[in-house]
């Protein structure tokens, strides 16, 4: 079980099952958040309920929906709920009124609504109607569960998670750079399932030549997403391929293949026949300061706000390498850092960095994440982190 780091009290635990309920919409919600909710009755968790798929019943209506299937009053229970009620009508009718025409006079929510279009917070309409709401609960764990929602309503670009695989040295891959795993097989599953989960897998010029991926999701029965389709594989790189090359990615899908490039290489002959192909090839500003010639250089912004734009991507997974991964983090476009510790050490100060490419003299430039949960897979530890922004 996943351990979210905060205070705890008499209502954490419900709160906290909330939270997992939620995370089973996660990839499905888009545009909207993912919610979790439970009712609870004499400290006994009697229905639950989770926001499964955009335009759906969200997660109170579907636990009292639970609770009506189990002859259970929700009257005579507790809900807990991870974000405030709605209280307007969108796709679905207000969940505020669910809740009162249920008949519920207790409600704990674990974090407001950011959404700033909604006018009229659900909790002030639950107290107006008299029933008891307690606001804030886990409150820093469940404002993580919407940072997706809040960067959808806030910014043009999509959801930007960054996924690494270590030693416990801090590298990717040995000094040769042959591409060998260094996660145990679980966590190489769970990479899976989140690749099912976003519209665009990003990979830097390094990880596409040494590595030759495939970048799909490869997944069997259960695992499988219903309506699920294959993310759109992105390559940071100012050098690129030719177009019939026997790379995975331009051999079995070139139609699905985008090449974030430097403008001068977009206008190239290599870049003219790549488009012939049906591949995409988007050509990037260098960014003022950054290191030139390279993948790393390249200003990223007006990119991710495109992927959102042209093809309604809404979440984007990064797997490296380590000068990409740093530039993402350096130009503030990773919203989550996931990282798969495994428990091996490499030795070799020659061996390939978690982030690389700056030469920084003073501990005063680091790039400060905070840990937000804490879980196992396998053999390693899976590490979700998030940056501490000013």
């Amino acid at each position: 079980m996943p351990t979210c780091l905060g205070t705890t009290g008499p209502h954490d635990r419900f709160m906290l099952r909330a939270a997992r309920l939620a995370l089973r919409g996660r990839g499905n919600t888009a545009p909207n958040p993912c919610v979790g909710a439970v009712l609870v009755q004499h400290g006994e968790i009697k229905a639950e309920g989770w926001h499964k798929a955009y335009g759906g019943p969200h997660a109170e209506v579907e636990c009292l929906n639970d609770a009506r299937q189990k002859g259970v009053d929700p009257a005579a229970c507790t809900l807990y709920v991870t974000l405030e009620p709605c209280n307007h009508q969108g796709k679905t009718p207000p969940c505020t009124k669910a809740i009162l025409d249920a008949g519920l006079r207790r409600v704990v929510i674990g974090c407001a609504d950011p959404n700033p279009h909604v006018g009229g917070g659900g909790a002030e309409v639950l107290r107006a109607a008299g029933l008891e709401v307690m606001l804030g609960v886990q409150e820093a764990l469940c404002q993580d569960l919407i940072d997706e929602f809040r960067i959808w309503q806030t910014t043009d670009r999509p959801y930007s998670i960054l996924k690494m695989a270590s030693t416990l040295d801090g590298k990717i891959a040995a000094r040769g750079g042959r591409p060998q795993a260094v996660s145990c097989p679980e966590s190489q599953a769970d990479v899976h399932k989140l690749r099912a989960q976003v519209q665009a897998v990003i990979v830097g010029g390094n990880t596409f030549y040494g590595d030759n991926p495939q970048l799909t999701c490869r997944l069997d029965g259960d695992g499988a997403l219903k309506g699920f389709c294959q993310p759109l594989a992105v390559v940071v790189t100012s050098t690129l391929p030719k177009a019939y090359s026997t790379f995975n990615l331009l051999r079995q899908r070139p139609e699905q293949v985008l090449f974030w490039t430097s403008e001068y290489s977009s206008k190239t002959p290599l870049a003219a026949e790549l488009r012939e192909r049906g591949t995409l090839i988007w050509g990037l500003p260098e960014r003022s300061g950054g290191r030139q010639g390279g993948g790393e250089g390249l200003s990223f912004a007006e990119a991710f706000a495109r992927l959102r734009a042209d093809f309604g991507c809404y979440r984007t997974l990064c797997e490296g390498g380590g000068q990409l991964a740093l530039s993402l983090a350096r130009q503030e476009l990773v919203d989550e850092f996931l990282l798969y510790l495994a428990p091996r050490v490499l030795g070799d100060a020659e061996g390939k960095s978690l982030f690389a490419g700056d030469a920084v003299q003073s501990m005063d430039d680091t790039l400060n994440f905070r840990l937000a949960v804490a879980d196992s897979c396998g053999d390693d530890l899976k590490l979700t982190y998030k940056p501490r922004r000013a």
